[in-house]
């Protein structure tokens, strides 16, 4: 009980200190993203490193659509191996701070893999689903730094993979809504 009372002037503190920040109109960023590669089933994993790009509408201060693409490069085994995603989704902010922007996002799309990637023989195209979250680290109203982390899903040769994603990068903001 003690912590409750506690913690009640420090929550009334932060909600009295939070200044809503303004709304951009769209976000582009890009930066460096790694991929921890699940084998479900084989019990292996392996790690591929690249980079990504996203750009997203804000429709209002909490909700908007983003584009994500990703690109990994790697070798597992002595064999090089590629994967990209190309997914979409709704993102939803919470914009209470002046200098930090928490965001969550789920995004439905496809993940293509080159040949090797877990141990196809030819490159295909799949269905990958991602679920995650992050935040904006804004530096001032056009500037930000982001650091994400996101569960992919993706489906090869019958079998479930569950990866995991994250990403740190730049922001650029455009516009005021």
């Amino acid at each position: 009980m003690k912590r409750f009372i506690f913690l009640v002037p420090v929550i009334l503190l932060l909600c009295v200190s939070a200044q809503a920040q303004e709304t951009p109109a769209w976000d582009v960023s890009g930066g460096y993203s790694f991929l921890r590669a699940n084998l479900n089933g084989s019990g292996g994993s392996f790690d591929l490193n690249g980079g990504y790009v996203s750009t997203t509408e804000n429709l209002n201060n909490w909700f908007g659509g983003r584009l994500e693409i990703n690109a990994y490069n790697g070798s597992v085994s002595g064999t090089n191996v590629s994967a990209q995603t190309f997914t979409y989704g709704p993102v939803f902010s919470y914009r209470k701070f002046d200098r930090v922007t928490p965001f969550a996002n789920v995004q439905l799309g496809a993940v293509h893999a080159g040949v090797g990637y877990l141990g196809i023989s030819e490159g295909a195209f799949k269905f990958a689903m991602s679920a995650g979250g992050g935040v904006d680290l804004n530096l001032n109203r056009r500037f930000a730094i982001r650091a994400q982390g996101a569960y992919l899903m993706t489906r090869f040769l019958d079998l479930r993979q569950d990866n995991l994603q994250f990403s740190s990068g730049l922001v650029v903001h455009f516009g005021r809504k």
